[in-house]
C-alpha cells in the first residue's frame, strides 16, 4: 500500500515537474490562515486604535490570504502561469473596484 503511493508521487512528480505538499503542508497552511483570519477579527476589536491603518492592514492580510488559498488549496503553483496571471488581474481589479467605491463613499458620503 505504501509502495503503491510512492509511485503515485513519483508519478505526479515527474508529470508535474513539482512535487506536490505533504498533509503537513496542508495543516500548516491550515494554520496560517486561521491565524490571519483571527487577526482580521481582532481588527474589530482595536478599530480605534488602528485608526487610518485599519483598511491597509484588512486588505494586506485579505491579498495574502487570496493568494495562500489559490496557491496552495486551489493547485495553482501546480499549473500554467496563465491561470496565475489571471488570478491575479481579478485579484488587481477587486482591489482597484473596492479602492474606488471607499473613495466615492469617503468623499460623497
Amino acid at each position: 500500500m505504501a509502495r503503491a503511493a510512492a509511485e503515485e508521487h513519483e508519478a505526479q512528480t515527474e508529470h508535474d515537474g513539482r512535487a506536490h505538499p505533504s498533509d503537513r503542508n496542508y495543516v500548516v497552511i491550515a494554520l496560517i490562515l486561521a491565524v490571519l483570519t483571527a487577526l482580521e477579527v481582532a481588527t474589530f476589536y482595536l478599530e480605534e486604535q488602528l485608526g487610518g491603518f485599519l483598511v491597509p492592514a484588512l486588505m494586506v492580510m485579505m491579498v495574502v490570504k487570496f493568494a495562500m488559498v489559490v496557491m496552495w488549496f486551489m493547485h495553482l503553483r501546480f499549473d500554467s502561469n496563465l491561470f496565475t496571471r489571471m488570478f491575479v488581474s481579478g485579484l488587481a481589479l477587486a482591489i482597484g473596484v473596492y479602492a474606488v467605491a471607499l473613495t466615492t463613499f469617503k468623499f460623497f458620503g
